[in-house]
Formats: structure tokens, sequence, C-alpha cells
């Protein structure tokens, strides 16, 4: 059995979890491209379909891809931080369950053996990398996390406030990530 199949049968935090375990990932053991986010929304645990919602199909628009190509488990894994739905919380879902990503990524990560990994949203990036840097900080340095990582902020549309002050994200910014990534990941 692969890690990913393995994985998709955790029920490690069935006790704590709002809903029945349903871990919503994908990729297997060659996924060129791995996005690691936050946390399967309502819409994803739903479906089993992660980023099945408004905040996916933005970052589809970022990386220029379309649903097929996405939701290729050759060309991608997804690995949130917190492979369940997390639950609700007073305005927005409740931050990812912190057991999921010490105890799967790694045996994932090293099945997929992705050539580049995208950080998006606070908590994939504060546990991936060793800077104390706000995220506007590090989207602004983006190619210093280069190779290995590409950081991006969360595609939510409740960020819209932080892509309102941030323009220069969309206009200058994300078109170069956007090259770089598909320069990279050939078929995507």
């Amino acid at each position: 059995m692969s890690q990913f199949e393995h994985a998709r049968q955790c029920t490690f935090c069935k006790d704590i979890l709002p809903l029945p375990p349903n871990p919503v990932i994908q990729g297997n053991g060659h996924s060129p491209l791995c996005i690691i986010g936050q946390a399967p929304g309502i819409a994803a645990h739903n479906t089993n379909t992660p980023w099945n919602d408004p905040s996916g199909d933005r970052l589809r628009l970022w990386l220029g891809t379309d649903k097929e190509s996405f939701y290729d488990k050759n060309l991608v894994a997804i690995l949130p931080m917190s492979f369940c739905y997390p639950g609700k919380a007073k305005g927005g879902d409740m931050p990812p369950i912190k057991a999921c990503a010490p105890k799967w990524h790694k045996p994932l990560l090293d099945e997929a053996k992705p050539k580049l990994t995208l950080l998006i949203g606070k908590h994939a990036q504060d546990y991936y990398l060793s800077d104390k840097q706000p995220l506007t900080q590090r989207v602004k340095d983006w190619r210093q996390y280069l190779p290995n990582y590409v950081v991006l902020p969360h595609p939510s549309p409740r960020n819209n406030i932080w892509l309102k002050k941030n323009a220069w994200f969309e206009s200058d910014v994300l078109p170069q990530l956007r090259a770089y990534i598909q320069t990279q990941i050939a078929g995507l």
C-alpha cells in the first residue's frame, strides 16, 4: 500500500474532529508539484476534492492551470497541513489540526518526490520555513525560497483585503511566479 493510500485511511484525530475523518489529499509517487495549504473546507470535505471552492478557483487562476491538470495526481500532490476539515470558528474555519503534518508530510513527500512545493498561507510557511518573516514580506521576497519552495498568500476570498492592499502581488509577482512554476513543471 502506498503512503498516500495509507494516509487516506487515517483516523488519528477522529476524537477531536467535528465530522467523521475524511483525509482530503492527492498525489502519488511521481507528482512533480506539491501544494501545501491549510486544511480542507467543508466543500472539499463533502466532495472529497481538495480546493473545491472559490479559493481553489483563484489558486488555479493564479497557477494558470485548468481543473483537469490540477486534479491529475501524476502532476500535483496536495497535502494540507490538516488533512480533514477542522470545523467552523467565528469568522471562518478552525486552524489546521497540528497532528497531520508531523505524522504524514515526510513519508508522503518522500514518496511524491516533488520538484517544487508551493507553501500557501501562513500555516504552511511557518511550518516549513525557519525565518520569522510575516507572510507579506515572504511573498515580496519569494525568490529567496527557491528552488525548493514558492510562497503564496492564501487565495481565499477572505484575503481580498490583503490582495487589495498589496496590489503588487497580482500585478508584479504573480506573473513571474506563474512563469517560474510553468517552466519547472511541464504539463501543468
